[in-house]
């Protein structure tokens, strides 16, 4: 499987069922990054926590790859927020140890415009 078809499937997996089988797999156990929302520094369980916690206020876009090497996976993707018409680009760079994710950088950018008008309706990735 390759990294980003990994990563929107244990994205997907986890927000969705609570499985983070495949999280495990990808995500190295010394795993460790700031949220970007909170500004607090998580390890992979509160990381896992925090995916789950979603499902509730968030509807995310599969992500696509905007640069992939060996050590590093640079996706984008968007979020809606379900109880507002709120919507986020995010910028997602991977960074990889041992052919893990050790370590992830978020970058959030609020948007004035819809970004899936003209494109799949929020629904489907419900």
């Amino acid at each position: 499987m390759e990294k980003l078809e990994a990563y929107n499937k244990a994205r997907r997996l986890g927000v969705g069922s609570n499985d983070f089988s495949l999280v495990n797999k990808i995500y190295h156990p010394d795993f460790k990054a700031v949220d970007v929302v909170s500004g607090v520094e998580v390890n992979i369980d509160t990381f896992k926590e925090a995916l789950h916690t979603l499902k509730d206020s968030i509807i995310v876009t599969p992500a696509e790859a905007l640069f992939e090497n060996e050590n590093l996976l640079k996706v984008y993707r968007y979020n809606r927020y379900k109880e507002a018409d709120t919507f986020n680009s995010i910028t997602v760079s991977l960074f990889y140890k041992d052919g893990k994710i050790i370590n992830q950088k978020t970058i959030f950018e609020e948007l004035d415009y819809d970004p899936s008008e003209g494109r799949q309706d929020w629904e489907d990735y419900e």
